[in-house]
């Protein structure tokens, strides 16, 4: 409760600092525009987005955190992920730390996203060298993972985890170990046991995020002295067998006739982040009506006749995104509408479920909002 209390803020503070970032960002690209490598603003704008994109890359891990960020899920093999970070992982350890890893047989297929399970392992990697820091013979981080069956869990007793088949991933590592007094507050956001500036307390927390929010478990086992495992539990996919037997399903053709430009409604109610995209948009030749909210996005589309496609942010007031798509597509059916947002696309798509529609993730640069209405234009 406290986890999805404290997540609630984090997504918050995150969703608004990324319409920040976004004006940021856009406006260094648009300044960039103006200069060549080697101006002495150059450098100093290229520094500005770097430190931009490097707070962005924060306020993905308070999404995380708070299980609102967008996940780009794969059917996988967890050994596949292991073996694209290890190389990594040797080098994040160290020379005085061995990495073991072994695999079961028959493992089966889990739906996650790759890249996030990398950001798992190496947070779990982290904490374990620094655990292992003061072992005088060195110390042996294990990575493993193994099939687990209904009938294991079974036999765990586990009031937590639902029966079922499992493909789990292991970190083990024989460091100092942690505390049964704390062993229970570890996945709290912003609890550390290291010194003052060695740590943020986000690590553990933005693990637990990523598992949840991939539909899985995860358990923390520690005994002082002799080291700590952690056991991350990812249900099998099943893949859907009416799927299956129909085959892929054709995709709704709304390829439309585009040779370039065309006229875009823009809805956004941050001033910036609305300037920013227009001035992205008329550059690249396209004819720009903007509104700051979803009733005026309303008004623009009977006042000014046909648009080719709708802009808008998802979190506005008054009317938001979605209730103002939905109104124009009693009134246009097959007009695309493009969502610009901070907050995880999967739980967009499940709240918003409207036909044709696209999304882009904030905080986004000129390039990228550009190549996304040319995307969505040219019904690719």
């Amino acid at each position: 409760t406290k986890m999805q209390a404290v997540g609630q803020l984090a997504g918050g503070v995150a969703h608004d600092f990324n319409n920040v970032l976004t004006a940021i960002i856009g406006y260094c690209d648009l300044m960039l525009m103006r200069h060549t490598p080697g101006d002495s603003d150059y450098d100093d704008i290229q520094q500005i987005k770097a430190n931009s994109n490097r707070a962005a890359s924060l306020t993905r891990q308070l999404l995380a955190f708070s299980r609102q960020q967008t996940l780009r899920p794969e059917v996988l093999q967890l050994p596949d992920v292991v073996a694209e970070v290890s190389t990594l992982l040797k080098r994040l350890l160290g020379g005085k730390i061995q990495l073991e890893v072994t695999h079961d047989r028959d493992l089966g297929f889990v739906r996650a996203d790759p890249v996030q399970l990398e950001q798992v392992l190496l947070n779990l990697a982290v904490n374990a060298r620094d655990a292992m820091a003061d072992n005088k013979s060195g110390g042996v981080l294990r990575l493993m993972t193994r099939r687990i069956t209904a009938a294991d869990v079974r036999g765990m007793k586990s009031d937590i985890l639902p029966i079922g088949d499992y493909t789990a991933l292991i970190v083990e590592d024989n460091g100092h170990g942690i505390k049964p007094a704390l062993l229970g507050k570890i996945f709290e956001p912003f609890f550390t046991t290291k010194e003052k500036g060695k740590g943020t307390g986000l690590g553990l927390s933005t693990v637990y995020g990523i598992v949840k929010q991939s539909g899985g478990f995860i358990f923390a086992e520690s005994e002082v002295g002799r080291g700590t495992r952690f056991s991350i539990y990812l249900p099998v996919h099943a893949p859907d067998p009416a799927a299956s037997l129909e085959g892929p399903k054709p995709k709704a053709d709304v390829r439309r006739e585009w040779s370039g430009g065309g006229r875009v409604l823009l809805v956004e109610d941050e001033d910036t982040v609305r300037a920013v995209a227009e001035r992205a948009l008329v550059r690249q030749g396209y004819e720009v009506t903007t509104a700051a909210d979803g009733e005026e996005g309303l008004e623009a589309i009977g006042r000014n006749g046909p648009f080719d496609l709708v802009v808008s942010d998802v979190v506005m007031p008054s009317m938001d995104g979605p209730a103002m798509a939905r109104e124009i597509r009693r009134l246009k059916p097959d007009l695309p509408v493009l969502f610009m947002s901070g907050y995880a696309e999967e739980q967009l798509r499940r709240d918003i479920d409207i036909p044709n529609m696209h999304f882009i993730a904030k905080p986004f640069s000129v390039a990228q909002i550009v190549a996304a209405v040319e995307k969505v234009l040219r019904g690719a």
